[in-house]
C-alpha cells in the first residue's frame, strides 16, 4: 500500500474486474447499457466469476449490491445493469434497495478526475432505513464499468459510513486509465 493510501485508507479493500474495457467489450457493454440487451447480463456474469479471486469475493459477501442508477436513468433504461449483474452473479445475495443514489449526476464520461471526483461526492448514501442490515456485512459493490473509480469510491464510502465491515468492488470491464 502506498503512503497516501496507508494515510487515508480507500473504501474499497479491492477491486476486481473481468476485462479490459476496450473492443469487443466497449462495444457490447453500450448494447447492454444503452439498447435494451438487458441479456447480456448472463455471459458477462459468467465472465466476471472466471476472473482472478472473484469467486472467493463473492464466496466470502454477505451481500451484493448494485450501483444504484437515478430515477430518470432507470425509466430510460428500463433496468440497472449492475442489479442485473449482480442477479446472475448470485440472486440470494443480490440486494438493489440498500444503496440509494440521491442525486442526478452527470454522466462522468467528459470530465476529468477531479470533476468526477466532485460530481459524485455525497451522491450515494444507504437507505435510513436499512443501515442495520449494511451494519458488520461483506459487502461486494457490483457495477458494469469502473474507469476512474470516482463513483465507485464514493458508493463505498456511503456502505463504510453505514458499517460495512469489508467493500469490494466487482466490475465486469475496467478502463486501464490511471486514476
Amino acid at each position: 500500500m502506498c503512503a497516501r493510501c496507508t494515510a487515508s485508507p480507500p473504501p474499497l479493500d479491492a477491486c476486481h474486474a473481468a476485462v479490459s474495457y476496450d473492443y469487443p467489450w466497449s462495444e457490447l457493454i453500450t448494447q447492454f447499457k444503452f439498447r435494451g440487451q438487458a441479456g447480456w447480463a448472463r455471459a458477462f456474469a459468467m465472465l466476471m466469476r472466471s476472473a482472478p479471486w472473484t469467486e472467493p469475493a463473492l464466496d466470502a459477501a454477505q451481500l451484493l449490491v448494485p450501483m444504484p442508477l437515478s430515477a430518470p436513468r432507470l425509466a430510460q433504461r428500463g433496468f440497472n445493469q449492475a442489479f442485473e449483474l449482480a442477479k446472475q452473479l448470485d440472486a440470494r445475495k443480490a440486494v438493489s434497495s440498500l444503496l440509494l443514489r440521491l442525486r442526478e449526476t452527470p454522466a462522468q464520461a467528459a470530465l476529468d478526475l477531479q470533476a468526477r471526483l466532485a460530481n459524485v461526492r455525497g451522491a450515494f448514501a444507504v437507505d435510513p432505513l436499512r443501515v442495520a442490515a449494511v451494519k458488520g456485512k461483506r459487502i461486494v459493490l457490483v457495477d458494469d464499468v469502473m474507469t476512474s473509480g470516482a463513483s465507485l469510491h464514493a458508493a463505498a464510502q456511503a456502505l463504510r459510513q453505514a458499517g460495512a465491515a469489508s467493500v469490494t468492488g466487482l466490475v465486469f470491464a475496467r478502463t486501464d486509465e490511471p486514476h
